[in-house]
C-alpha cells in the first residue's frame, strides 16, 4: 500500500497566477484555488467542485494524488467560453470549489469510508457534485455516497453508470486487493448499481471479458469498434444513441485514460487506441441531452501532472470544464432540477463504516 503523496505546485507550476484570453491580461478576475479561476459570491452553491487526492492501488504509473490540485491549476488557462451552451462559465451558476478531502485514514478501508463521509453531504440534490481524483478506486466509495440522492433514494438498481475508460476495471482482485483501482466497476455493481455502460475500453482480461459477456447489467463499448478506421463512425453513432436514450439518474465517470495517450500521456495506465478529445466530448454531450435521464454527479479521475508540459491535467481541466458547461445547458433547460433545499458551502463530512464492516465480514 502506498501514502498518498501531495503535489509540488512549485515543481509543475509554471504558468502565471492569471487567466490570459487572446493576450488580454484579466489576472484581476483570476482567484487561485478556484476551478476556472472564477470568483464566488453568496452562499449558494449550484456545481460543486470536490478534490479526491486518493492513491493507494496503482499498479503502473505514479502520481494521482497530485493531479486533482494541477487540474486546478490548469483550470485557470481554460477559455471559460463554451459554443453549446453559448456563455461564458459560470453563465448565472454559482460554483464552488470545496476544501480538498483531507486524506485521513491508517487503512483503505479507512480512507475509502472516508471518502464517502466527505461525499455524501453534497449529494443533497441541491447541487452537483464534479470530483476530481485521485485512481479510480474512488468510485465505490462514490457511489456509496451517491445512494443518499434523492433520485435514487438508497436504490441502487435505479443508478447508471456510464464509463469513459481504456480499462473495464470488472476483475474481481488485482495483487489480492478487491478495492483496487481495477475493480471500481465490478465493486459498484456488487453495491447494486443497476446499468453499467463503458466507453473506450480496449485493455482488459479473459475474466473481464466474461462479465462483459454474461451480465446484462454491463453493456460495452470496445474501441476497437468505435475506432475502427473501416466501420468506426457506423458504431459510434450507434454508442451515442444508446446514451441519449438513457433514463433515470446518472452518474458519469471519465478515467482520462479513456482518452487515446497521446493527449493525455501522464496518466496512470496511458494506453494507445482511445477517444479523441472530441469523442469525449460528444459523450459528455449525449449523456446530458438524454431527455429521461438526469445525470446527478459526474468525476474525472487518473489525472496525474506531467512535469514538463501541461498537457495532461490541461487536458482534464478541459474535460471538467466541459462537463460543468453541459450540466448547466441541462440546467437551464430544464433536464436538471434541485430536488431539495439549498444547503449551501458549509457541509460537514458524516461518519461511514461501511467498507471496513464490509471487509470484516468477508475475512472467514
Amino acid at each position: 500500500m502506498q501514502p498518498n503523496r501531495r503535489l509540488d505546485l512549485n515543481n509543475i507550476n509554471q504558468q502565471p497566477q492569471k487567466r490570459l484570453c487572446k493576450g488580454k491580461d484579466v489576472s484581476e478576475e483570476y482567484v487561485e484555488g478556484n476551478f476556472l479561476g472564477l470568483p464566488e459570491k453568496g452562499s449558494e452553491v449550484d456545481v460543486a467542485i470536490l478534490q479526491l487526492p486518493y492513491e493507494l492501488t496503482t499498479s503502473y504509473g505514479q502520481g494521482t494524488a497530485g493531479g486533482p490540485a494541477a487540474c486546478v491549476v490548469a483550470s485557470a488557462q481554460v477559455e471559460l467560453f463554451d459554443a453549446s451552451l453559448g456563455e461564458d462559465l459560470p453563465a448565472g451558476s454559482a460554483l464552488f470549489t470545496a476544501p480538498e478531502w483531507d486524506a485521513e485514514g491508517n487503512s483503505l478501508t479507512e480512507q475509502l469510508d472516508n471518502i464517502t463521509g466527505y461525499l455524501k453531504p453534497w449529494f443533497a440534490g441541491d447541487c452537483f457534485p464534479l470530483i476530481l481524483g485521485g485512481e479510480h478506486g474512488i468510485l465505490p466509495p462514490l457511489v456509496m455516497a451517491a445512494q443518499h440522492h434523492p433520485l435514487v433514494d438508497e436504490d441502487l438498481s435505479r443508478l447508471t453508470i456510464v464509463q469513459i475508460d481504456a480499462h473495464a476495471d470488472l476483475r474481481q482482485q488485482l495483487d489480492g486487493e478487491r478495492y483496487s483501482h481495477a475493480c471500481a466497476a465490478s465493486r459498484s455493481l456488487d453495491l447494486g448499481v443497476g446499468r453499467l455502460f463503458q466507453i473506450g475500453i480496449r485493455a482488459y482480461s479473459k475474466q473481464e471479458a466474461e462479465v462483459i459477456e454474461q451480465d446484462n447489467r454491463v453493456k460495452t463499448f470496445f474501441a476497437r469498434d468505435t475506432q475502427s478506421p473501416s466501420n468506426g463512425e457506423e458504431a459510434w453513432s450507434s454508442c451515442l444513441e444508446e446514451l441519449r436514450n438513457l433514463s433515470g439518474p446518472v452518474h458519469l465517470t471519465i478515467d482520462i485514460d479513456g482518452l487515446d495517450g497521446s493527449i493525455v500521456p501522464a496518466t496512470g495506465t496511458p494506453v494507445p487506441g482511445g477517444l479523441s478529445f472530441w469523442q469525449a466530448t460528444e459523450t459528455i454531450e449525449a449523456v446530458f441531452s438524454a431527455a429521461d435521464a438526469t445525470v446527478i454527479s459526474a468525476d474525472v479521475n487518473e489525472i496525474v501532472a506531467q512535469e514538463h508540459t501541461p498537457l495532461t491535467q490541461f487536458t482534464a481541466a478541459m474535460i471538467a470544464t466541459k462537463v460543468i458547461a453541459t450540466h448547466v445547458k441541462a440546467r437551464k433547460e430544464g433536464r436538471w432540477i434541485s430536488t431539495a433545499a439549498q444547503a449551501g458551502k458549509k457541509r460537514h463530512p458524516e461518519v461511514s463504516h461501511f467498507f471496513k464492516n464490509q471487509i470484516q465480514s468477508e475475512i472467514p
